[in-house]
């Protein structure tokens, strides 16, 4: 299994959940209002009076075969919308309960 943390701007959730939904993908985890700042381009998102845009961050397990699509499909989202502020990142399943 994989566990995929994605990172967004909050006005996207939608469409995010969305995605999830067309893989057939039904458990996640939405973690609200949070701050951030890109490594390379891109405003930071900080909720306050100069930065007011915050992101969501959601995080899924999927089964490893749903991990490659997942992640085509988040890439492919980033790329027609640079302004979602998206970063993705496929992590490892040691062990679930």
């Amino acid at each position: 299994m994989k566990a995929i943390f994605i990172a967004y701007n909050q006005a996207y959730n939608q469409e995010i959940v969305e995605l999830l939904e067309n893989l057939g993908q039904r458990g996640y985890t939405v973690w609200e209002e949070i701050g951030g700042r890109g490594s390379v381009d891109g405003e930071p998102h900080l909720g306050n009076h100069a930065w007011p845009t915050q992101n969501h961050a959601l995080l899924t397990v999927v089964e490893d075969a749903l991990a490659p699509k997942l992640m085509a499909a988040l890439r492919e989202t980033d790329a027609a919308n640079r302004a979602l502020g998206l970063r993705a990142y496929a992590l490892p399943v040691e062990d679930a309960l």
